[in-house]
């Protein structure tokens, strides 16, 4: 690990983890957005992932444009959850938050959230979010439960990680599973291990980008890692694992198959398609 900037100094109120890797052509955009923020008190902590595209070569222009914006660099692919866990081990920040290189938050994201938190006393904390397209086209709503258990979150996850934000004096620094995928999910059940809920906004308050990459691909890996997860993260029985994976799945085959031209209501959640 190769920090890019001094982190020494007080304690700040936020720190922002971003993970990148081979994400040159979004990362500016993504953190601009951070830098768009009309809440003033945070640190970005860019953690690349060994990235062989030109984002070493942008990292030293991105830390230039603000003293806030810090990086850290590595000589071999950790994936997500090494990238961020080293992240997180240099954050000075009482509230985490996550925010990936080729997603955008809303300029009033962290002063809504933060100002949520407090006056709620809400420990974890998540928001409703929208979908966009490399271009930046508009791609649906993603609207987020009122707030979820972790019994509840078994069932699917619901809390978009660019959205999420938890408060370290409540649980200390929690570090994601180091799986290689799912690993924000894995946090997630970590966190409402120690708190009843997550408690959201509702409203949207920032842009979840989807990439090129093969969908069907993704789904498929994506189950493999949940699966993963349950049984060996979570240690459920499998009989239970079966339970809570079965509903993943329908959910999934729901959301691909089910009708596009309504609302479709999860179990907790809602997604809302273009043209509603």
């Amino acid at each position: 690990m190769n920090p890019c900037s001094d982190q020494s100094g007080p304690p700040i109120t936020v720190s922002v983890i971003m993970a990148s890797y081979n994400c040159a052509s979004f990362l500016e955009a993504a953190v601009g957005s951070v830098l768009e923020q009309s809440f003033a008190d945070w640190e970005l902590i860019i953690s690349d992932d060994a990235s062989t595209d030109d984002t070493l070569k942008l990292l030293p222009k991105l830390q230039s444009l603000d003293s806030r914006v810090h990086c850290i660099t590595s000589s071999t692919n950790r994936g997500a959850a090494g990238a961020r866990n080293a992240a997180l081990a240099m954050a000075r920040g009482r509230y985490i938050a996550f925010l990936d290189s080729d997603d955008l938050w809303k300029p009033q994201k962290l002063e809504r959230q933060i100002e949520f938190m407090v006056r709620n006393q809400v420990a974890f904390s998540f928001s409703s979010y929208e979908r966009i397209d490399e271009a930046g086209a508009h791609r649906g709503f993603v609207r987020a439960p009122k707030s979820v258990s972790y019994r509840q979150l078994l069932f699917g996850n619901v809390v978009g990680c660019l959205t999420a934000v938890y408060d370290t004096s409540a649980f200390g620094k929690v570090e994601m599973p180091d799986i290689a995928m799912r690993q924000d999910y894995g946090l997630w059940l970590r966190l409402l291990k120690r708190t009843k809920h997550a408690v959201s906004l509702e409203e949207s308050l920032g842009y979840y980008r989807l990439r090129s990459t093969s969908m069907s691909a993704r789904k498929l890996r994506a189950a493999k890692f949940t699966w993963r997860l349950l049984r060996e993260v979570e240690q459920l029985s499998f009989l239970k694992a079966i339970f809570y994976f079965g509903s993943y799945a329908i959910r999934g085959v729901w959301s691909h198959y089910g009708p596009r031209n309504e609302g479709r209501r999860g179990r907790w959640g809602r997604i809302v398609r273009n043209g509603e």
